[in-house]
């Protein structure tokens, strides 16, 4: 973990943002994996900061669900909670179901915008490789879709949604198979809402997001050490 150190000058506040923002990259890109312990001294350390900023971040992770605190013993990356996360996927299908439907709904010929891009990007355009930025895109994908439905509450919920899950995603999208397959599962699920075929993008949506789910409970410890050995400027 590396942060330019502009002690001299930035705010506390400020500097506890960036080391909270580096903390959660390093945790997403298995740079801290899961069950990892580590203190204040060390992060402050590394960083070239001070333990002020550093406890700050920490209490904002921990408030997020991400690390937690062990009296004496300093703190650790929260371990995988399978069952939390299988049913936050359980929670994604009902929202993004709901939104198809509201899509499919709309009257004929009235595409939104963001569909239109949609369309573009995972059937005209060429296909991208790289399993880390079709990760993204996916994400995108899938907030675009109930951000398009209208309801601005049901779309916040989804993106707090997905915040949670994306270290299990960015796993998921370590396999090249699965890269391929969300490129035809997301435009298959497109053609059904823009021909307003309700039933059926909702069935290959929700058995989209059922493979995904299913994929949750295949991940070991030695799938995580591998992602780490595989991710650019691990530490040693």
């Amino acid at each position: 973990m590396q942060i330019t150190n502009n002690r001299s000058k930035a705010r506390p506040e400020g500097l506890a943002e960036r080391i909270y923002l580096q903390l959660k990259d390093d945790i997403f890109d298995f740079h801290l994996l899961p069950g990892d312990r580590f203190s204040e001294n060390e992060v402050a350390l590394r960083m070239d900061v001070s333990r002020t900023p550093v406890r700050q971040a920490l209490f904002w992770l921990e408030r997020e669900g991400y690390v937690e605190v062990h009296f004496r013993s300093g703190w650790q990356v929260r371990p995988f909670d399978f069952d939390y996360f299988e049913q936050l996927y359980d929670l994604r299908i009902v929202l993004e179901c709901e939104a198809v439907k509201r899509l499919c709904a709309r009257p004929a010929g009235d595409v939104p915008l963001p569909l239109a891009a949609l369309n573009g990007f995972w059937i005209d355009e060429p296909r991208l490789e790289d399993g880390k930025t079709v990760s993204l895109h996916d994400e995108q994908f899938h907030m675009t879709l109930v951000e398009a439905a209208g309801n601005g509450e049901m779309a916040r919920i989804h993106r707090d949604l997905t915040e949670k899950i994306r270290i299990i995603r960015r796993l998921d999208f370590t396999q090249g198979t699965r890269v391929e397959a969300t490129y035809n599962e997301h435009a298959a699920i497109l053609r059904a809402i823009l021909q307003h075929q309700t039933e059926e993008a909702q069935t290959l949506l929700s058995n989209h997001i059922a493979v995904s789910k299913a994929e949750v409970r295949k991940i070991t410890l030695h799938m995580l050490h591998q992602a780490r050995l595989h991710t650019p400027d691990s530490p040693a």
